[in-house]
């Protein structure tokens, strides 16, 4: 069957209808709203992170679990609701965010990942932890005072990479 693997018992899907999505494998909306509540507890503890989220609009936490939605593979709800990448993007211009922050944020939510026990098998955490780098690396360099970012993106779709699941027989 083309796209399958066997070995050892173990059959690995690459690319196919089978193989589920980074969503679904995650959890889907619920998981990913339980991550970003049990993450911006945190931020608001956070010396570090805390003023650049002060004030933030309520709904904030729910809106990032609709784009992380739509980036793995979920319904298109943050586009729909939000306006999809152009809005997103235009929540960080000229925020500054530095490099420390950056690693904060990220550190934070791998935590957050652990407390609402997101899947913690390697090929899901490295799919979710690629985004994740990509996205914040990103953020810091739209959100530089001098920016000229890219405008009329698609909202990303991120997938398993060279990592797929491994699903049993």
């Amino acid at each position: 069957m083309p796209g399958v693997r066997r070995a050892a018992g173990v059959v690995v899907v690459i690319n196919d209808q089978s193989t589920p999505s980074l969503y679904t494998w995650a959890g889907g909306s619920e998981a990913l709203l339980r991550l970003t509540e049990a993450f911006y507890r945190r931020v608001a503890d956070d010396e570090l992170l805390a003023p650049v989220f002060a004030g933030m609009d309520p709904g904030h936490a729910r809106y990032v679990a609709l784009w992380l939605g739509e980036v793995f593979g979920g319904p298109a709800a943050y586009t729909a609701e939000r306006g999809g990448y152009e809005f997103m993007l235009a929540k960080h211009l000229g925020r500054a965010i530095t490099e420390e922050q950056r690693r904060r944020w990220l550190n934070l939510v791998m935590d957050a990942a652990d407390e609402v026990s997101l899947p913690d098998d390697p090929e899901f955490r490295a799919a979710f932890v690629s985004y994740l780098e990509w996205g914040t690396r990103l953020a810091v360099q739209n959100s530089a005072q001098d920016a000229k970012p890219f405008h009329g993106a698609p909202v990303p779709k991120w997938g398993w990479g060279v990592a797929p699941p491994y699903l049993k027989d």
